[in-house]
């Protein structure tokens, strides 16, 4: 029976999604109105195919424009709206800046500095693996983070092994040094561009209340975050869970610096994309000054990124090549790299989303949740915060906040709670899974090193999701109305 299902995985996937939309759509067993019970049985498609992975994710996503329009719930032009929805192009901005940061080496010079600074004894070497893989992770998606940091890592354990001496735990090092790149890529969730989810839930909040969240506002709350958890990542791994003992490596000082004195001096691509980058951050950071200080023009987070993004494709790298036609920092060919896919993730998701408030749906789940939630504020957040977490080890983060984001906001709505206050901790703790190999793609990553056996992934998952909820839930009751409030 087990062979016959891992055989057939895909078609029963299929076909379990096609059977709930099926008994939905003819069975109406909720007893909505024929519109709302439409929307209702194609919602059930698509969750059970994204939970199941029956097709990949963003193909999920564009299953709305075949039957939004089919079964007469939204025209064509008005679902495809939602594709192209503005938190889309900051998200794509953000991906620009980082194709070029990654095409220019930009990310691997700063790693490998980082590393450099903090010292190459076995925990030394971690914390600067952690910082480096943070800092670059608030800025790149954490997916494309681990892929950059993994070769380096990889390349490090295999120096210290090769020189190891008698005390020194080379498993635990490697161990941890794994489990760190993805966990604080996932960790990373210090500005909105960070994770999918982020910019899922930005999306949400502009379209349901009209309320931008500013970039700054973000960092304020959850930058603090990021690195309270990077330091409890590196005090747990290091300190508790998985010592190394090992003492500094001249070994591995050497490789850090053959590797940086390969890549040369700062080259003039490395340079323009560096302004570009800092001129980005801090237009995203004091948008909300310029904006106060004339009354010319309005800039927004999603204007922002794609002026960095479209600035790439004009100035010149200015890099010394045999041949005489000029390169700009970023040509067109270089975003066949890029992650479409989420893009159209966010698209599918936004659609379902506006489907479901057009049809009252989330507004009742979320007055049918909110009579059975306490009145307790802090406790409510607890268990959200619990639930995103855990629920997001078997299931897509992005997906997951797609789904889960209007039902928060409504429940939040009926029991007079801003809708921050319930949706960011869901959103946050929905990037924290750190038990399974498939809870995020960091986490699939690191695991098919080799270097991690499921059980130190477990033990370890299992302490930081315990960390992370504690810490998103009190970061959400008692900082987060101080920087931000919808009411």
């Amino acid at each position: 029976m087990l062979s016959f299902i891992r055989t057939y995985q895909k078609e029963l996937a299929l076909l379990t999604g096609l059977l709930f939309f099926l008994l939905i759509l003819f069975g109406n067993p909720l007893e909505q109105e024929a519109k709302a019970n439409m929307v209702l049985a194609v919602a059930a498609l698509m969750v059970s195919w994204w939970i199941l992975e029956a097709l990949p994710l963003p193909v999920v996503a564009l299953v709305p424009i075949v039957l939004f329009p089919l079964l007469g719930i939204s025209p064509v032009k008005d679902v495809t709206k939602s594709y192209a929805d503005s938190m889309i192009f900051l998200f794509m901005g953000g991906f620009l800046i980082a194709l070029a940061i990654e095409k220019w080496n930009l990310h691997k010079r700063i790693a490998l500095s980082i590393i450099l600074k903090t010292g190459t004894n076995g925990n030394s070497i971690i914390l600067g693996f952690i910082l480096s893989t943070g800092f670059l992770s608030f800025w790149l998606s954490n997916t494309a983070t681990t892929m950059m940091m993994f070769p380096i890592a990889l390349s490090v354990i295999h120096v210290l092994q090769e020189h190891a001496r008698p005390g020194e735990n080379i498993r635990n090092f490697s161990t941890v040094l794994m489990l760190c790149i993805a966990y604080a890529s996932n960790f990373g969730f210090g500005t909105i561009i960070a994770t999918p989810p982020n910019v899922a839930y930005v999306a949400h909040i502009q379209d349901r209340f009209q309320y931008s969240i500013g970039f700054a506002d973000w960092m304020m709350v959850f930058m603090p975050l990021s690195f309270l958890m990077f330091g409890c990542l590196y005090v747990v791994s290091t300190k508790w869970l998985f010592p190394n003992h090992i003492r500094h490596s001249e070994e591995g000082r050497l490789y850090i610096r053959e590797s940086l004195k390969a890549l040369g001096p700062l080259q003039k691509p490395e340079k323009r994309v560096l302004v570009v980058f800092v001129c980005t951050v801090l237009l995203w950071t004091g948008k909300d000054i310029l904006n106060g200080m004339q009354t010319l023009f309005a800039l927004d987070d999603s204007m922002i990124a794609m002026a960095g993004g479209i600035t790439l494709f004009m100035i010149p790298s200015g890099s010394e090549t045999s041949k005489p036609v000029k390169t700009a920092l970023l040509e067109w060919k270089d975003t066949s790299q890029m992650a479409w896919g989420i893009l159209i993730l966010f698209g599918g998701g936004i659609a379902l989303a506006k489907a479901l408030e057009e049809a009252q749906l989330m507004h009742q789940l979320g007055q049918f949740m909110s009579s059975y939630a306490t009145g307790n504020t802090f406790l409510l957040i607890l268990l959200i915060t619990v639930m995103s977490v855990f629920l997001s080890e078997v299931m897509s983060n992005v997906a997951q906040v797609i789904v889960m984001a209007p039902v928060i906001s409504s429940m939040a709505v009926a029991l007079g709670i801003d809708p921050l206050q319930l949706g960011l901790p869901m959103t946050i703790g929905a990037t924290c899974a750190s038990m399974m190999p498939m809870g995020t793609p960091p986490n699939a990553i690191v695991f098919s090193s080799g270097h991690i056996r499921l059980k130190d992934m477990l033990k370890a998952g299992l302490v930081m999701n315990i960390i992370s909820i504690i810490l998103v839930t009190l970061f959400s009751y008692f900082i987060l109305p101080l920087v931000m409030k919808m009411g």
